[in-house]
C-alpha cells in the first residue's frame, strides 16, 4: 500500500506542477502560489473530518516549519518554470528534493533492503535521464536550473519536516503548513508590492494546481506513515515523468530517446522498491 500511495502521489504532484507551470505563464508567480495554496487549504479543511487526528502543538509546529520550507521551494519552483524549460526544471528539482530525505533517512538509522536501495539508485538515475534536453539553450536556462536546485532543497526540507510530525496528527500538519506558507507568501507579495490578481483565464488553472498539490500532500503523508522516508521520498520524486508526458501531449515538447529511457527506469525503480517491500 505504501508503494501504491507514493506512486499515486508522484502522478498527482506531476500533474499539479504541470498546471502550476501553465499558470505562471499567465499570472504573476506570487499570485499563483498564494491562490493555489488557498485552494489547497480549502480542500484540507474539508478532508479533516474524513481523516481526523490530534491537533497538538507538535503537529502544528512541524507543519508550520514544513510550510515555510515548502513555500520557499514553491516560489522558486514556479519562478524556474516561468523562465525555463518545464521538462528540465521539474526533474532537476525532483532529484534534489529526493536526495535530501534519502540522506536524512539513512543518517537517522533507516536501513532499506538491498533491492530497495538499487531501486533508489535507479530512480535517481531516471530523474537525471529525464532531465536531458537540448532545448536548454533558451536564454536564462542556466539561472532557471540554479533556481530549480534551490527549489528542490525547499521541497526536500518540506518532506523531512512533515515526516517529523506525530503519527496520530492526522492531516493537521498540512493545515499548519498551508497557514504558514500562505502567510509567508502573502507578506512577501505585500512587501514587494506585487498584485495577487490572477491573469485573464488563469484562475481555474491555479485552483486545479492547488487542489492537486494538496491531494498529493495527503497521499505523501499517508505513504510516509506506512513506510521509510528514504523510500517514499524517492518514489514521490518520480513526479517529473507525468509532468513531462503532459508537457509533450499538451505543449508539444518533444521527448528524446534518453528521456524515454528515463521514464522506463522510473517504472523499473517503482517495481524494485515494491518487490523489496514484500521480501
Amino acid at each position: 500500500m505504501t508503494v501504491i500511495l507514493a506512486t499515486a502521489c508522484a502522478v498527482v504532484y506531476g500533474t499539479a506542477d504541470f498546471f502550476g507551470g501553465l499558470a505562471t505563464r499567465r499570472s504573476q508567480v506570487l499570485s499563483v502560489v498564494v491562490l493555489s495554496q488557498v485552494a489547497g487549504l480549502v480542500l484540507i479543511l474539508a478532508l479533516l473530518p474524513v481523516l481526523p487526528g490530534t491537533a497538538g502543538a507538535a503537529a502544528l509546529s512541524w507543519g508550520l516549519a514544513a510550510g515555510l520550507s515548502g513555500a520557499a521551494g514553491l516560489v522558486l519552483f514556479y519562478r524556474a518554470l516561468a523562465t525555463g524549460v518545464m521538462s528540465v526544471v521539474a526533474p532537476t528539482t525532483a532529484v534534489t528534493s529526493a536526495a535530501l530525505p534519502v540522506v536524512f533517512g539513512l543518517a537517522t538509522g533507516e536501513r532499506p533492503a538491498f533491492w530497495a536501495l538499487v531501486g533508489v539508485a535507479l530512480a535517481l538515475c531516471s530523474v537525471l535521464l529525464v532531465s536531458q534536453d537540448r532545448s536548454t539553450e533558451r536564454r536564462g536556462s542556466r539561472a532557471s536550473v540554479l533556481t530549480a536546485l534551490a527549489a528542490g532543497a525547499g521541497f526536500g526540507g518540506f518532506f523531512i519536516l512533515l515526516a517529523m510530525a506525530p503519527d496520530d496528527a492526522g492531516l493537521w500538519p498540512l493545515v499548519g503548513a498551508r497557514v504558514s506558507s500562505i502567510t509567508t507568501v502573502a507578506l512577501l507579495a505585500l512587501v514587494t508590492r506585487r498584485a495577487l490578481r490572477p491573469g485573464p483565464g488563469s484562475l481555474h488553472i491555479i485552483v486545479a494546481a492547488g487542489v492537486l498539490d494538496m491531494a498529493a500532500n495527503v497521499l505523501y503523508l499517508l505513504a510516509q506513515r506506512g513506510g521509510l522516508l528514504s523510500l517514499v521520498a524517492v518514489l514521490v520524486s518520480l513526479y517529473p515523468a507525468s509532468t513531462l508526458l503532459l508537457a509533450r501531449q499538451v505543449l508539444g515538447e518533444r521527448l528524446r530517446a534518453i528521456q524515454v529511457a528515463g521514464v522506463a527506469c522510473a517504472l523499473g525503480a517503482v517495481a524494485l522498491i515494491a518487490v523489496a517491500q514484500h521480501l
